[in-house]
């Protein structure tokens, strides 16, 4: 999948590591685009289990589909949207937003992809939700003639850190506990005995 490179996509290409300056907030976009290869396709359907003959076979799909020739999965282009949104993550400082996808809403497939198709897909945040974290982002793909071929609305959900537990208080803790039930099982021992003496002295009265 030959990638156009663009400042917003540069960060996932090169995988370099830097200060993410950008105010993470409403009207934040990111855009990234591919070119959709036939070995993306077979790979997606491969990973997928779906090799259906109208995404893998050109003969079929010329003589038999609506198109005249393969169409990309939709999936597929569900999956660039994923990675959109992990650009954002990435050039931006999402501060207690950053957390994890919550899902799509309004999933539409608008026109077909073909193999060799440039897809540019678009991601920005129109809606956040303070008390629930929640930021809702338009995502739309465009192909090389500028026509929409995919739309949705991303629900991302920021997750607080949990509180860091301290391993070595933990096995202090553990250990503590043990020591209390090995005297409490020392001291039973030492008590039997004389409990034994006690109701012999009381039985031979």
């Amino acid at each position: 999948m030959p990638v156009r490179e663009t400042p917003d996509n540069y960060l996932a290409l090169t995988g370099e590591i830097t200060v993410n300056t950008r105010k993470f907030g409403v009207g934040a976009s990111v855009s990234m685009g591919r070119t959709i290869s036939e070995s993306d396709v077979y790979l997606f359907g491969g990973l997928t289990g779906d090799l259906a003959r109208h995404h893998i076979d050109e003969e079929y799909a010329r003589k038999n589909t609506y198109f005249g020739r393969r169409v990309v999965h939709g999936a597929l282009l569900v999956g660039l949207a994923s990675a959109a949104s992990s650009l954002m993550g990435d050039r931006y400082d999402k501060g207690k937003w950053r957390g994890a996808s919550y899902g799509y809403d309004h999933v539409r497939f608008v026109r077909p992809v073909f193999i060799g198709d440039t897809v540019t897909v678009t991601y920005t945040i129109k809606t956040m939700d303070e008390a629930d974290l929640k930021t809702y982002a338009d995502v739309v793909a465009v192909n090389q003639h500028g026509e929409t071929v995919f739309v949705a609305v991303h629900i991302a959900k920021g997750v607080a850190k949990p509180a860091a537990k301290s391993v070595t208080g933990s096995l202090v803790k553990r250990a503590a506990k043990s020591a209390v039930e090995l005297v409490d099982e020392s001291a039973a021992g030492r008590r039997a005995p004389v409990a034994v003496k006690a109701r012999k002295r009381a039985a031979s009265k």
